[in-house]
């Protein structure tokens, strides 16, 4: 399962199994529906290979579920779990800085639509308890009931500005 791995804290575990460009533009076809191998591999054109190592780690990882298709039900379908549905946030912000950062004056390639209201959307980050938007000089990392004696030691260090620059304190 995500998150098992012992690393120091889950931004490592997480980058651990996440961290590479195949992962993530896979990730991005079975958010727009892809489901069988053959529609990854041609949409993405990714060797064979390579498609099969990644698929069969995010199915062990519990990230993909397989579902047998077919009259004679030889074939799969990948289709996301819970962990991978959970990813989908993941993967706009990923979106958003790159539209940000890297579009240039061509503008976004994709628009995101909210098809309850049907209204483009750009989703924000925001605060389960008081539901407004998270900024970065807002939040103060703390040890949870998991934390490694490393990211407790590393934590204790941080104070209520830790994420602003020392010019903006």
């Amino acid at each position: 399962m995500p998150g098992e791995q012992d690393l120091e804290d889950s931004v490592g575990a997480a980058a651990e199994l996440l961290g590479d460009r195949w992962t993530f533009l896979i990730l991005r076809e079975a958010f727009f529906g892809t489901r069988r191998f053959n529609e990854f591999a041609q949409n993405l054109g990714l060797s064979r290979n390579i498609l099969s190592n990644r698929l069969k780690m995010l199915v062990s990882q519990g990230i993909f579920e397989q579902h047998p298709y077919g009259p004679s039900k030889a074939r799969n379908e990948y289709r996301l779990a819970q962990a991978g549905r959970d990813i989908f946030p993941i993967v706009v912000a990923l979106l958003q800085w790159g539209d940000k950062y890297l579009a240039g004056s061509r503008g976004p390639s994709i628009v995101l639509k909210h098809t309850r209201c049907g209204n483009d959307t750009d989703p924000l980050l925001i605060c389960r308890a008081c539901h407004e938007p998270i900024e970065l000089d807002e939040i103060l990392p703390t040890p949870g009931p998991g934390a490694s004696e490393w990211a407790r030691q590393r934590l204790s260090q941080l104070t209520d500005s830790a994420f602003v620059e020392p010019a903006e304190r």
